[in-house]
């Protein structure tokens, strides 16, 4: 897994987790450097790439978000997947509620 300086780090595709495929969704929601992700919610980008695109995506890409955030907001580089209990009890959470 690539683990960039979170501080140096300029191209979306360098971030860990981002290939060019992610790199264009997150383009498309406005998210054009690395420093964009700062204070994002995965959720609520995940809902906006939805809406953009007219289509449901994986909620994968939520797990791919948040992992993006997180290496921005804490330097620590973890695997996508490493997010997705938390995303699924998030959504759980959110249907109960």
């Amino acid at each position: 897994m690539k683990t960039p300086d979170k501080e140096t780090v300029s191209q979306l595709t360098d971030l860990p987790n981002i290939g060019k495929a992610s790199a264009g969704d997150l383009h498309l929601i406005g998210i054009n450097h690395p420093q964009d992700l700062i204070g994002q919610n995965a959720f609520d980008m995940y809902e906006k790439l939805c809406t953009l695109t007219g289509k449901k995506h994986d909620p994968c890409m939520i797990d791919v978000f948040m992992s993006a955030v997180h290496f921005m907001e804490t330097g620590e580089a973890l695997h996508w997947y490493s997010f997705t209990l938390n995303r699924k009890e998030k959504m759980n959470q959110q249907q109960k509620g």
